[in-house]
């Protein structure tokens, strides 16, 4: 069916013996990751709403608070949508079910406006350390929600883009528009990458090294442990789903429970951000 999921495509082609014996194969390791994963993401959903609770009905908003607040909405929809695709896999593994390419297209809409807020995070705060002076004095008001907006808007916008719905609206895959959509996302995945790679390591050598280093704050060290968590336990899941998923070469050399596994590294990622904010946030030194 053209299908990058793992769950769809198995279920699909399981009329073929081979494909048969080997989704019988993975269906253990398959039951097993998705239980894993409604676990990490129920505790992930109860930390975010935690988290949107505070800091949605706080009077006092800062530029930074308000990223975090949009952070959390992007953690809570990616793990709630890991949630209902985990329960439909799981029960589609004893009774055969239709799954809906509708979650591929939330899963990339979650996953790119989580990406697109830390990136803003990230790029304005070294922008604040580099250019403190010029931040402060040009830097408007509501910038923070207009950004924040702008970045809701145009994450499921290019998440249509991809391939499951391209190949819905553009009849298939193969054609010509499908291909050069699907690049122009690839490449503003690209861009984020390297915007919050970047600015995250300028901002550490301005922090912690340098002869004109600055004090480290709470916020420093949110943002970096929120990177670092991110780059460890998150960048599989854009990898596969947004470079190697659709290469069909590389794509059948994956276990079947590779989407699994990218999946739940993700939830742990969204599940430990308030964590990290209430560990940070109780350090008073």
């Amino acid at each position: 069916m053209g299908s990058t999921d793992p769950t769809w495509q198995i279920d699909i082609t399981a009329l073929n013996g081979r494909d048969y014996i080997l989704t019988t194969s993975c269906n253990p390791t398959k039951f097993t990751l998705n239980f894993l994963i409604i676990i990490v993401a129920l505790v992930g959903v109860a930390g975010n709403a935690i988290v949107l609770c505070l800091l949605g009905f706080s009077m006092l908003r800062i530029a930074f608070s308000v990223y975090i607040l949009n952070l959390a909405g992007a953690d809570f929809l990616f793990l709630c949508v890991n949630i209902g695709h985990s329960i439909q896999v799981i029960i589609s593994i004893f009774h055969p079910i239709f799954i809906s390419r509708f979650f591929n297209v939330l899963f990339n809409f979650a996953y790119l406006a989580g990406l697109s807020m830390l990136s803003a995070i990230s790029f304005e705060r070294c922008l604040s350390v580099l250019l403190p002076i010029q931040y402060r004095c040009r830097r408007q008001r509501h910038t923070s929600t207009a950004m924040c907006a702008l970045l809701w808007t145009l994450s499921p916008i290019l998440s249509i883009l991809k391939r499951e719905a391209c190949g819905t609206l553009f009849n298939g895959f193969e054609n010509g528009w499908c291909k050069k959509l699907y690049f122009i996302t690839f490449a503003w995945l690209i861009v984020l990458f390297v915007v919050l790679s970047g600015s995250s390591l300028v901002l550490m050598i301005r922090v912690f090294c340098g002869s004109h280093r600055i004090p480290v704050t709470r916020l420093h060290v949110t943002i970096t442990l929120t990177v670092l968590v991110f780059l460890l336990f998150c960048l599989c899941y854009g990898i596969y789903r947004f470079h190697l998923g659709w290469v069909d070469e590389i794509y059948s050399s994956f276990p079947c429970s590779a989407f699994e596994i990218s999946a739940f590294l993700s939830c742990v990622n969204s599940c430990s951000n308030p964590i990290i904010y209430f560990l940070v946030g109780s350090i008073r030194h």
